[in-house]
């Protein structure tokens, strides 16, 4: 029996963050784009030495991008939106980076390209967009100068490569309305160009990532398989990779295709082994994925041993790997020096799981499986530890009746006690919630932890930032106030270090999007709150001024979502744990005297299962977790939700179901293509699109501003509509931040005018 192992992709960030240090350095003139590409190469080199050594046989090549892979590919196949060309039509890295940003180093700024989920995870990629009558060209050389980097290394490799269907049906047509599929004769001469130059490197075999194959895809993209890999049997041994839920409900065209092997992800996707065993040709290759690339628990090996030398029974060539890309996946759980031991040995990170698919395969080849048995018994122990299970959390998770998730009165009643209590003008001013978070606010809050200084001194320094920041909104003349959440490093973390049930990492980052790192916690027990987590900074921040200042909290779907989840029980029971919590802080808040509380979900659609066969049960306890944390409420508090960066349309009945008086929502960077959603859909309660897009450094213009709002009262009450930036604004300095809200307000103020 032959057996090789491999990763589908790893993380590209560096164990310090230096990609994202060395871009933003770039951005901001700092470094030239020399300095930038050497981070690049010596990133990639190190990543190619810590997976050899960690025992990988086949490392893949193509999976570092300067933004993100669907970017890359955009890149690769000379897909350049007319706004962000050179006027030479070239393409460079500053082409790349105004696609994302709206503006690079060179060139005119223009509105960055779309931006949004990948598939359900927590990383961002650039949307492709098409037009009936764009061309594509091979313009970005990015792939086969990394290939020929890591042979000049001598790594063992395979090349990495999104494949042309998934890449279509990824992006957006801008224009007259057209068939994405008719855009594959103009692509695939650029794929076989590329598999040529693989195959003129004598390398064996290329990985073509297809992971639409796990979505319940209409029978013209369906048909459209066999065509498209006829064409790309070059003469190099393709591996059909597709991850994060099961492909079988897609086997009947899978298994006719002109390739070499097919990966399946054994983690998130149902499988009859034998079925699989059965349906696959026995002269293709079978890659396993059976490592977990998006958690970072320890994985049971010795269960994983008895799965694959059963399939050893019908077929004498495997390969195991990774269930997807580690690109979601931390680094190395070595690094961790402060979290406890017992719950460390818990863990694995990309490194770790390399050094499992090592450890794995070696147990196999040789029958040997004490190794495997030392691994595993750590996970054996950690069902026993009092550290993951509270007895009194359980039994109140259990009390939840229907009652506990409705508001006393519908939104029709609660809106007029509303208007009665606030006496908002029509087009009320706000922001999403956080402010620049700038690097002496980072500082303070990396020395506080360090031990620096007292509580009393940290709290004392950070109700300055807070003073300034409200005096700031007031000054700018916003209607509703924020605190700036300067005592809070990231939206999820910072609760997560609050609660019990979770625990945090040094150096966990995985990438978001871009240069844009995040370090999700990871939950290990029941949850519950012993304090209040925000009611000191928001009572301090009110005490300041007459308007209104929201209270600012995570909601439960996006915690449980934006943080590595245990797996021994439910998401549903988890989201409920999370959000009897966060009821406790509503009360409170309510309590104190806050009227206003926001409680963001951006992460609602990110969640949904693939399939949309499976999206209600999903959706039932996701709206069910939310109405828990909220409904606690009088008629008069108002409570606000926020989501981003995804597509709405489709679950609009759920985020009406989910009973917020206000939600506010991003539409700016796909240039308010929401709104046409409610030419057919009537939202019931009050919205605020968000009306400029705060990823991008462009200051927006007053008459854009009103451009868009004017598009948003055309479909919506005006009644109802609030006026804000579609997201945070932590990422932008002050400077940015004053100039972009003075033309909001300034834009706002003109309709409210205009309109009398």
């Amino acid at each position: 029996m032959t057996i090789v192992n491999h990763i589908l992709g790893f993380p590209r960030i560096g164990l310090n963050r230096e990609l994202k240090r060395s871009q933003e350095d770039y951005w901001s003139g700092k470094i030239s784009q020399s300095d930038l590409l050497d981070v690049g190469r010596k990133l990639r080199k190190r990543h190619w030495k810590q997976q050899k050594e960690a025992g990988i046989d086949l490392l893949p090549v193509g999976d570092f991008a300067w933004y993100d892979h669907v970017l890359s590919t955009s890149m690769m196949l000379g897909n350049v939106p007319e706004r962000h060309k050179n006027e030479d039509q070239s393409i460079n890295l500053d082409t790349l980076f105004r696609i994302a940003r709206g503006i690079s180093s060179t060139g005119q700024a223009a509105m960055a390209s779309d931006m949004t989920k990948w598939f359900n995870t927590n990383y961002h990629y650039i949307v492709p967009e098409f037009s009936k009558f764009c061309d594509f060209f091979y313009g970005w050389s990015q792939l086969l100068d990394e290939v020929d980097e890591a042979l000049k290394l001598g790594h063992n490799i395979k090349p990495v490569i999104l494949g042309p269907i998934t890449y279509l049906w990824l992006g957006k047509i801008k224009g007259e309305l057209f068939n994405r599929l008719d855009l594959l004769p103009k692509i695939i001469p650029i794929y076989q160009y590329i598999l040529s130059e693989i195959k003129l490197r004598k390398i064996e075999w290329v990985q073509i990532d297809e992971p639409i194959l796990t979505l319940e895809l209409p029978d013209d993209w369906r048909n459209v398989f066999n065509t498209v890999y006829e064409q790309l049997n070059c003469g190099v041994n393709i591996l059909l990779t597709s991850y994060f839920d099961s492909i079988m409900h897609n086997m009947d065209i899978i298994k006719k295709l002109p390739i070499h092997g097919l990966h399946i992800d054994l983690i998130y996707g149902k499988y009859d082994f034998f079925n699989v065993n059965t349906i696959i040709p026995k002269n293709w290759i079978l890659s396993l994925g059976v490592i977990n690339g998006r958690n970072v628990w320890r994985s049971n090996l010795m269960y994983w041993f008895h799965v694959i030398t059963s399939f050893f029974n019908t077929r004498q060539k495997l390969w195991i790997g990774s269930s997807c890309s580690l690109l979601h996946s931390p680094i190395d759980v070595s690094q961790e020096n402060t979290i406890d031991l017992e719950i460390k040995n818990w863990f694995s990170f990309a490194i770790q799981k390399c050094q499992e698919l090592s450890l794995l395969k070696q147990s196999i080849v040789s029958n040997d499986t004490n190794g495997l048995r030392q691994w595993s018994e750590l996970i054996e122990n950690r069902s026993l530890s009092n550290k993951v299970h509270d007895i009194l959390v359980q039994k109140r998770e259990k009390s939840i009746t229907i009652d506990h998730m409705k508001r006393i009165s519908k939104y029709n009643i609660r809106e007029i006690k509303q208007r009665q209590k606030f006496n908002f003008p029509i087009l009320p001013t706000t922001t999403v919630g956080s402010f620049p978070q700038t690097d002496v606010v980072r500082k303070l809050r990396f020395e506080f932890k360090k031990n620096y200084f007292t509580l009393e001194k940290y709290k004392e320094e950070i109700f300055k930032y807070i003073k300034d920041a409200i005096y700031r909104q007031d000054d700018l003349g916003l209607d509703v106030l924020v605190h700036g959440e300067f005592e809070r490093n990231d939206m999820v973390e910072y609760f997560s270090e609050n609660l019990n049930g979770f625990i945090s990492t040094d150096n966990g980052w995985v990438q978001s999007y871009g240069s844009r790192c995040v370090k999700p916690p990871i939950i290990i027990g029941d949850i519950s709150r012993s304090k209040s987590m925000t009611i000191e900074w928001i009572k301090y921040a009110q005490s300041l001024t007459s308007k209104p200042v929201k209270g600012m909290l995570t909601g439960p779907v996006t915690i449980l979502s934006w943080s590595f989840a245990r797996e021994d029980i439910s998401q549903e029971i988890i989201a409920k744990q999370i959000a009897l919590a966060l009821r406790d802080e509503v009360k409170d808040l309510e309590d104190s005297g806050v009227r206003i509380i926001q409680i963001d979900e951006p992460a609602l659609r990110e969640g949904l299962p693939l399939r949309k066969s499976e999206w209600a049960v999903y959706l039932k306890w996701a709206i069910d977790a939310f109405r828990l944390s909220s409904s606690v409420v009088n008629d008069e508090t108002q409570i606000h939700t926020h989501m981003c960066y995804c597509e709405f349309n489709d679950i609009m009945d759920s985020i009406v179901a989910l009973d917020a008086d206000v939600i506010t929502i991003e539409t700016s960077r796909s240039d308010m293509e929401l709104l046409e959603f409610f030419k057919k859909f009537e939202y019931p309660n009050s919205i605020g699109p968000g009306v400029y897009d705060i990823h991008s450094p462009i200051i927006p213009t007053v008459d854009g501003i009103k451009s868009l709002l004017r598009k948003v009262i055309d479909y919506i009450p005006i009644q109802r509509v609030w006026v804000n930036p579609d997201c945070g604004l932590k990422t932008r300095t002050w400077e940015e931040t004053e100039l972009s809200l003075t033309n909001m307000i300034k834009a706002a103020k003109a309709l409210r005018n205009e309109i009398k």
